[in-house]
């Protein structure tokens, strides 16, 4: 399924959502085209249409703060679905790098992901202890970090909204 980028009024990222929700909110006037999918088009009965690939709201949203929910799929995407121990990429679980026995939080510094074999090996014992040493420290990401990264996008229109700075 392809996405789209929904723009806020100011230009800012907002989220994204199907190709037909996109269209859809252009007809209703909701929102308007800033680039076309140049690949693909939207068909109806007697006529054909550019496929969005950024849109624009027509009225600015207030949303105070926008941030990433922590769960075990969004822990799995920031780390690519990679061991942070071995690089593997079969039987991931989560792995509290400081244990929870030993006070650690259930928080995106303390989790990581890590395969049944690394989580096993280390136990209850933290990095250093076990002679294992992560390939990245784990971090909260930004919402436009995740949005840039880990939604599927595969269009180059988004990149210029979806700048880190």
């Amino acid at each position: 399924m392809r996405r789209v980028l929904v723009l806020n009024q100011d230009y800012s990222p907002l989220s994204v959502c199907s190709t037909e929700r996109a269209f859809l909110l252009i007809y209703l006037d909701k929102a308007e085209l800033v680039h076309e999918d140049r690949n693909h088009q939207m068909r109806s009965v007697n006529a054909i249409y550019p496929a969005p690939s950024v849109i624009r709201l027509q009225k600015y949203i207030f949303i105070p703060f926008k941030s990433v929910l922590l769960s075990r799929q969004n822990i799995f995407k920031r780390d690519a679905h990679t061991c942070l121990y071995c690089g593997g990429k079969q039987d991931l679980t989560l792995d509290h790098v400081l244990p929870k026995s030993r006070g650690g939080a259930t928080n995106w510094a303390n989790l990581a992901t890590a395969c049944k074999k690394c989580n096993s090996i280390k136990g209850n014992k933290t990095p250093e202890e076990a002679d294992m040493f992560l390939s990245q420290k784990p971090f909260k990401p930004s919402y436009i970090m995740f949005v840039r990264n880990f939604s599927g996008f595969t269009s180059e229109d988004w990149l210029q909204y979806l700048s880190l700075n």
